[in-house]
């Protein structure tokens, strides 16, 4: 069995992945035409090239599938319990910088902190009958964030697109989203909570704790880890 590599399958994070590899003396390249999910390795041997999406890599990585991944650190603790447990960070890449923020609108000048929003959405229940909803594609490390701050009386609602817009929207009084320069925030009037950061996530090289290694893939993998860092 060859080390089996996964990168992200298109756009700017495959990119700048391909040029990352290549400047540390490995060749990642497409093979076939764009819709063709295909690729190979050049500079070292017994590494072959899985392209997958950035979503995908995680679940790939923590099923031994693939020995290798890059994939943000959002998804990795989003879609993984334990995350540490079955993946291990080899290389921060130093791009796909993004962080996952709690907002809420900037109308709500009484709202700044996570206890202030703690404070809010008791209130909200409290005239409204229902609890505060708080979009986000991300549950399992927005409800573990809140629990350890001691926030209560909301309810996740599930966005995978636009959640900045879901509060215009009115399908939820907050958000938890990625943002890179807040733009798309303010354009939506809304701003992060002081206390409000989840997570700072970056493109990230991870290793599987659980794929198997033969003597040949062992090497491989010692010799490529070398070159990379």
């Amino acid at each position: 069995m060859t080390l089996k590599l996964g990168v992200p399958s298109k756009g700017r994070l495959m990119e700048k992945t391909f040029e990352w590899f290549g400047a540390r003396g490995v060749s990642l390249q497409r093979t076939g035409s764009d819709r063709e999910y295909a690729g190979k390795v050049e500079g070292i041997e017994d590494v072959s090239l899985v392209l997958l999406s950035a979503g995908e890599i995680p679940r790939e990585l923590s099923a031994g599938r693939i020995h290798l991944g890059v994939t943000g650190t959002d998804l990795v603790q989003e879609k993984l319990a334990l995350w540490d447990q079955l993946v291990e960070p080899v290389e921060e890449l130093n791009f796909g910088h993004a962080d996952l923020i709690i907002a809420v609108p900037q109308a709500w000048v009484d709202v700044d902190t996570l206890d202030d929003l703690d404070a809010a959405a008791a209130a909200f229940r409290a005239e409204h009958g229902f609890r505060l909803r708080i979009a986000t594609k991300y549950h399992r490390l927005v409800r573990e964030f809140l629990r350890t701050h001691g926030v209560a009386d909301y309810a996740l609602v599930d966005s995978q697109g636009a959640t900045e817009g879901t509060v215009l929207n009115e399908t939820a009084e907050a958000i938890a989203d990625i943002t890179s320069s807040g733009e798309t925030l303010r354009a939506n009037h809304l701003k992060i909570l002081s206390d409000g950061l989840i997570l700072q996530s970056q493109a990230t090289l991870w290793r599987s704790r659980m794929a198997p290694l033969e003597d040949h893939s062992r090497k491989a993998l010692k010799t490529l880890i070398a070159q990379l860092t």
